[in-house]
């Protein structure tokens, strides 16, 4: 795939495993210079190893944050695309979510993105080019019971990215959503860790239990519509070069149609549907 002339070097973050990871493999392998961040750098060795150039960054400290883009434009001038990957997935009932989980799931989904696309905005601006891409989720257009607070930085991702892709676009720059269905990586050990354990008296035990098989289940890799990291990045690649890019990316079976289906479908209905499945069946 030909890549933009001069497009400037590319920042992906969350390049520890899974979708950053076959992000910054992906974008050095097309010969950008390709900037790949975690929080703990020595996981970044395969990547350094492969060519990618690697900074430590915690999306949700701030000196992290304007470290990491103060060195990619004291050696560019400006960040050419940046590649908002890092995250993970809070589960379990809301009720049982406490106040601070919460805010550490937003903090990381959503404003750490939203605070690096501030940073790196003024000198994308005085370059007169540009390219922010969001790895949002089918999460962000369909919710379902036990995923509230993940899903809920996901619909805040997509919301963020319409106000912002108008905003920038008279200065050169884009804003594109990656959305895909359910990917096989470490995001499901994760889940299911997140989930809290609130005791064998919560009136949720029986239902956190079918929500872990359940996610188990569907994220399992193989499963039919499961995507690979790799299927991922080769969807963030495109919409980094495309000349003209779509503003969403549905990557995947689940993320093309899901959305149509729950739009078609009436809210208590699928209500119905999902309690069936996450409520154990008495004998």
């Amino acid at each position: 795939m030909p890549k933009p002339s001069d497009p400037g070097p590319v920042l992906v973050t969350g390049c520890s495993t899974g979708v950053g990871r076959a992000a910054a493999l992906a974008f050095c392998r097309a010969g950008f210079t390709t900037f790949a961040t975690a929080r703990d750098p020595s996981q970044l060795d395969p990547l350094r190893e492969a060519g990618c150039r690697t900074l430590a960054l915690d999306v949700t400290d701030e000196s992290a944050r304007i470290a990491a883009v103060n060195a990619v434009e004291a050696e560019f001038g400006a960040v050419g695309i940046l590649v908002n990957n890092a995250g993970y997935g809070q589960y379990g009932p809301l009720e049982e979510i406490s106040p601070e989980a919460i805010r550490k799931q937003f903090e990381t989904n959503v404003f750490g993105g939203l605070r690096l696309a501030q940073l790196v905005l003024p000198a994308m601006r005085s370059a007169g080019r540009g390219r922010i891409v969001n790895v949002s989720s089918v999460a962000g257009r369909v919710s379902i019971p036990g995923g509230g607070a993940y899903h809920a930085t996901k619909f805040a991702i997509e919301a963020l990215a319409d106000a912002l892709r108008p905003e920038v676009q008279p200065f050169g720059i884009d804003v594109v959503n990656i959305l895909p269905g359910p990917i096989a990586t470490h995001f499901e050990a994760t889940l299911v860790k997140s989930i809290p354990d609130t005791g064998a008296q919560s009136p949720y035990r029986d239902f956190k239990i079918n929500l872990e098989r359940k996610m188990r289940e569907f994220l399992r890799p193989g499963r039919f519509g499961v995507l690979t990291p790799e299927r991922v990045a080769r969807a963030i690649l495109k919409a980094a070069t495309a000349t003209h890019p779509r503003a969403r990316y549905s990557v995947g079976l689940y993320a093309q149609f899901g959305p149509i289906g729950r739009a078609l479908t009436p809210d208590r209905l699928v209500d119905v549907a999902l309690r069936r499945e996450l409520t154990p069946r008495k004998e």
